[in-house]
């Protein structure tokens, strides 16, 4: 939550300087669905998207959000070879029990191709188009304790918890109608693409990973 504030502190005094003064401004919040679509990495969470927009014309301008989500469960076999030819057994499978949350930000811009921002009859579409970073949180729990002196343990993922970052692609359409006073209900298709795949030890699969898909319903507010 400080986290949420402090970037809702950022966009508060970004909204009182003198360049905003001639630009109109929204808010939303949604409630979201995501899909990790990575193979030996797929989950379904929920989540929230916090978003303020800067509507430099009626078309479209930029946006800042903050997305965070629940933590998503999945599993993997692994299998730890003994060091020596003479331990008995030479291999020792065994579960991986994961757990990855999701935490992002992301600045861009939408445009609407189809209504505006401003509308206030009939509904609109719009495009989402911006760089993210992703702070994901991993906990890794092996089924089985591994004698590190005996068996080489897997080097990822390992058994723990720890942390990485993503860089992203954001892409999206959106579909709004308005409710009346300024007031508009959204819906949202998303997804995250991943630009860079720094390793990470806690993470079972790091390349193209993770790809993350999510579809959202909020609401917008116009001031």
């Amino acid at each position: 939550m400080k986290k949420v504030e402090l970037i809702l502190l950022f966009i508060s005094c970004s909204l009182s300087q003198p360049a905003f003064s001639q630009t109109r401004i929204s808010a939303s919040t949604d409630f979201m669905v995501l899909r990790s679509f990575k193979k030996d990495q797929r989950f379904w969470v929920i989540g929230q998207n916090i978003m303020a927009d800067w509507h430099f014309t009626t078309k479209g301008g930029a946006y800042a959000s903050l997305s965070y989500s629940s933590y998503g469960n999945f599993t993997n076999q692994l299998s730890a070879t003994a060091k020596d030819s003479t331990t008995s057994p030479q291999q020792i499978s065994f579960d991986n029990h994961a757990q990855i949350r999701f935490q992002q930000v992301s600045l861009g811009f939408k445009h609407y191709f189809v209504g505006t921002t401003d509308a206030e009859i009939k509904f609109n579409l719009y495009t989402i188009t911006g760089l993210g970073l992703i702070f994901g949180r991993v906990t890794n729990k092996y089924s089985t304790s591994i004698d590190t002196s005996l068996y080489n343990a897997p080097v990822q993922p390992v058994n723990g918890s720890g942390h990485f970052k993503r860089l992203t692609l954001d892409l999206g359409l959106g579909w709004e109608v308005p409710l009346g006073s300024d007031v508009f209900l959204y819906m949202t298709g998303k997804v995250w693409i991943p630009t860079s795949d720094y390793p990470s030890k806690y993470l079972f699969v790091n390349d193209n990973a993770p790809l993350v898909g999510m579809i959202g319903l909020g609401i917008r507010i116009l001031f």
